[in-house]
């Protein structure tokens, strides 16, 4: 029985489903040898600054459903992230020229009270408001770190709501405390959606490609499937309840980061038969060229894709080379999530820059569909195995003392959390928020233009140096920046 078929609920953390890992230092050949062969293993920290939520995640991921409501089943303390969750939802509305909308959010407000006596009352209560105040296609109730600890029985309270609403309500048992890899928390509300919402395929429609991404304009996704005759529908950021449940419907299903849609797109191939695409992501030459033929394979466009990719190849040729000539020489440090810093690591490597180390949030050894085809960081360091990489699910003190230590000309990271730290070092950092912008060969020119400029202009990141101490004493400076990992 593969790991998507289990009947398992709620969903397996990743930790124990593909071994993931939080706390890692070496190389990435040895980080890629060590997730194939058996022998990795985390690497507990003594001390840490920071984490993050799966809880945040899934809630995130199903706040962007357009005619969906939210219920966070929590104190209203967890309900400090609904202005950021806001942001997001208006901007990637924003970016794909939607009506831009508030995020349709509600917290349970638990108390002390009702840790003790229970809040299911107060749960139903919330449902029922949400439904009279927002008429929505569904409801998900988001659980949390205290209604996990006194065993709140959520399942029982959805259930009787889903009856008396008839409409979808469906329970994500985000528990924060049980995973260290708050990416689990997509998987959950991905596992929600496959569950609940997605529906058997009526009818097929095999030009359409889903693409699993964040929120990233769609025009991209566009000109590049549009050659071929193929139909770019980004999922599941921004679609209705009711496009939702055709997800079945489309003739493959691609990754624009493997880390994020991992259990959607094996969901949908084993459970909808809908083929996922198991190449690493379009970014860079080779990664794209790969990609593409992948694509072609499961679409039936194989006979067409050899064409495209010469003609979009000598397209950018004048443009790429003029981008090699200027960031000849240059060196690079990336910091993001695992699967989406490796495809910055691979564009740099096509723009001639020399990626000097990187770190990744956290590792997935593998892939809910088990292929090793989709390897980013392998794909992304082929050619150079040795370069120094980690992993630091965002402890700043690490990254400032790592990339203090390389001194490169350009850091790449992908949570602005982290970015202000490359410029008290006087380096110049790229936030990279438009983080789908960088696929196939224009998104490449597209990207090289932007980090051309970033590196040609550091006087911010300057001004910022000599202007803003560091926090850090030398102390830490001077020592390893993995010092807290254990052995």
């Amino acid at each position: 029985m593969t790991k998507i078929e289990k009947p398992l609920q709620p969903v397996e953390i990743r930790e124990r489903r593909l071994g993931s890992i939080t706390g890692y230092s070496g190389t990435a050949g040895d980080l890629v040898a060590r997730s194939r062969d058996g022998s990795l293993a985390n690497r507990e920290r003594s001390f840490q600054q920071a984490s993050m939520c799966a809880g945040l995640c899934a809630t995130l991921n199903l706040t962007l459903i357009e005619d969906a409501v939210v219920i966070n089943h929590a104190p209203v303390g967890c309900a400090g992230d609904f202005a950021q969750l806001n942001r997001c939802r208006r901007r990637g509305q924003g970016k794909r020229a939607m009506e831009v909308t508030n995020a349709r959010l509600l917290s349970t407000a638990l108390t002390e009270h009702d840790t003790i006596f229970g809040g299911a009352q107060k749960l139903a209560e919330t449902i029922d408001q949400a439904v009279a105040r927002y008429h929505p296609r569904a409801i998900f109730v988001t659980a949390s770190c205290a209604s996990g600890i006194v065993g709140e029985d959520i399942d029982s309270v959805v259930t009787e709501a889903e009856e008396r609403h008839a409409i979808p309500v469906v329970a994500i048992d985000c528990v924060g405390f049980r995973t260290q890899v708050w990416a689990t928390g997509f998987d959950m509300a991905y596992d929600a959606l496959l569950r609940k919402i997605v529906k058997p395929a009526v009818t097929k429609r095999p030009e359409v490609v889903n693409i699993v991404c964040f929120s990233g304009k769609k025009a991209y996704f566009s000109e590049l499937l549009e050659p071929l005759g193929l139909v770019a529908n980004p999922i599941v950021q921004f679609l209705t309840v009711a496009e939702i449940e055709t997800l079945s419907e489309a003739g493959a299903t691609a990754h624009m980061c493997p880390t994020l849609g991992t259990w959607l797109g094996a969901g949908l191939e084993r459970r909808f038969g809908v083929p996922e695409v198991k190449a690493p992501p379009p970014y860079g030459l080779a990664g794209t060229d790969h990609w593409l033929r992948a694509l072609a394979a499961l679409t039936g466009r194989s006979d067409r894709v050899e064409a495209y990719i010469a003609a979009e190849r000598a397209a950018i040729a004048p443009d790429l080379a003029d981008l090699r000539a200027q960031l000849a020489g240059r060196t690079a440090f990336v910091a993001a999530g695992s699967a989406q810093g490796h495809s910055f690591m691979t564009v740099l490597r096509d723009l001639g820059i020399d990626v000097i180390g990187g770190c990744a949030l956290h590792h997935d050894p593998v892939l809910d569909h088990g292929h090793q085809e989709e390897d980013t960081l392998a794909h992304a360091t082929r050619d150079k195995a040795e370069v120094p990489y980690g992993v630091c699910n965002k402890q700043s003190f690490e990254l400032i003392n790592l990339v203090g230590k390389l001194k490169p000309d350009i850091l790449l990271i992908r949570h602005p959390g982290l970015v202000v730290w490359g410029a008290k070092l006087g380096i110049p950092t790229l936030y990279v928020e438009d983080e789908h912008a960088g696929i196939g060969y224009r998104g490449l020119i597209r990207y090289g233009r932007k980090i051309a400029d970033w590196i040609a202009n550091p006087v911010l990141e300057r001004t910022l140096a000599r202007r803003s101490p560091l926090p850090f004493t030398p102390w830490w400076l001077d020592q390893s920046p993995y010092q807290f990992l254990e052995s």
